[in-house]
């Protein structure tokens, strides 16, 4: 009995195989006149992979271009903070109509395509490889800004990187206060980066021994005493421009722009409303946008919420 069971469930198996032929040939047939040729992506996913990523709630398509250059965190807790800084200045020049890049290395020549300004916050970022050099006088020879903070503009070499930026100061040499009471006096109140901005006193540090730039020379916003600190010595009193903008062009170039705020030693100083509203205007200025693009910028009223699952 078990045989004969065994042997009609063969049977029995067989005959369905053999019955289901005749639909599986035409199918599988159909199958491969359907599927793409090997290494072809199929129309379904090449339409996905063309699709178009919805945009983030909050971002403005039409904003100036912005790319941030920022460093790994060097000194104390609260100085030099610049990753905290790409994360910081990302949020609120988004929030101020901007559309915003950046890393912790230098922009790559397809990064600054179509960016309107670069803002530098990185210890000594005057050092410049030779790929970053070309990318960045290139950038600048089509008209684009630059925005340097604080000992961006250290490097080897200030005399060349004075004619990027307006000033430089060289690295190993002692022209810095370290931390102190630094007194600003604006020198050109009329000039719009400057509105809103007084005589205030910052603790943070600043710079002197300045390598400048020549023919043009820069257009000084703001100076600053030296404090007596052990390292500014005989420096001491003497008033040096600590905020200025330069306009300049390269050779074989288009005019270009360059703001330069020597601050942000402490990195709560950003968070000084005077100052923010300077650096924004002077962050448009250097973009060639109207001054005030950043600091006017009205969001558009928050969408309804949506009906469907995303």
């Amino acid at each position: 009995m078990p045989q004969a069971s065994t042997g009609r469930a063969k049977k029995s198996g067989a005959s369905t195989l053999l019955n289901l032929a005749p639909l599986v040939l035409p199918l599988a047939f159909g199958a491969q006149l359907t599927q793409p040729a090997r290494g072809q992506a199929s129309p379904q996913s090449t339409s996905a992979a063309n699709a178009q990523a919805p945009r983030p709630w909050g971002q403005n398509p039409d904003g100036m271009r912005i790319y941030i250059w920022a460093g790994l965190k060097s000194h104390f807790a609260g100085q030099h903070d610049y990753p905290q800084f790409l994360a910081d200045l990302s949020k609120l020049l988004t929030e101020h109509g901007a559309v915003v890049d950046g890393a912790l290395h230098g922009p790559s020549a397809a990064d600054l395509e179509h960016t309107d300004v670069v803002i530098i916050y990185k210890g000594d970022a005057a050092y410049l490889s030779d790929e970053e050099k070309s990318a960045l006088e290139a950038y600048i020879k089509r008209g684009g800004g630059l925005v340097s903070l604080h000992d961006s503009l250290c490097g080897p070499d200030p005399a060349y990187f004075a004619t990027l930026v307006g000033g430089a100061k060289k690295h190993g040499e002692v022209n810095y206060t370290l931390g102190a009471p630094i007194p600003y006096a604006v020198t050109d109140a009329a000039d719009p980066i400057m509105r809103g901005m007084s005589n205030i006193t910052i603790f943070d540090e600043a710079f002197y021994n300045i390598a400048w730039a020549q023919s043009p020379g820069v257009h000084v916003l703001a100076t600053a005493a030296i404090p007596g600190t052990p390292s500014a010595g005989a420096h001491k009193g003497e008033v040096a421009p600590q905020i200025w903008t330069y306009e300049h062009t390269l050779p074989r170039g288009e005019p270009a722009r360059a703001f330069v705020w020597m601050q942000g030693h402490e990195y709560a100083n950003f968070s000084n409303f005077q100052i923010q509203q300077m650096l924004l205007r002077g962050i448009a200025w250097a973009a060639k946008k109207p001054v005030d693009t950043l600091v006017d910028y009205v969001p558009p009223p928050r969408p309804a919420p949506p009906l469907q699952p995303r």
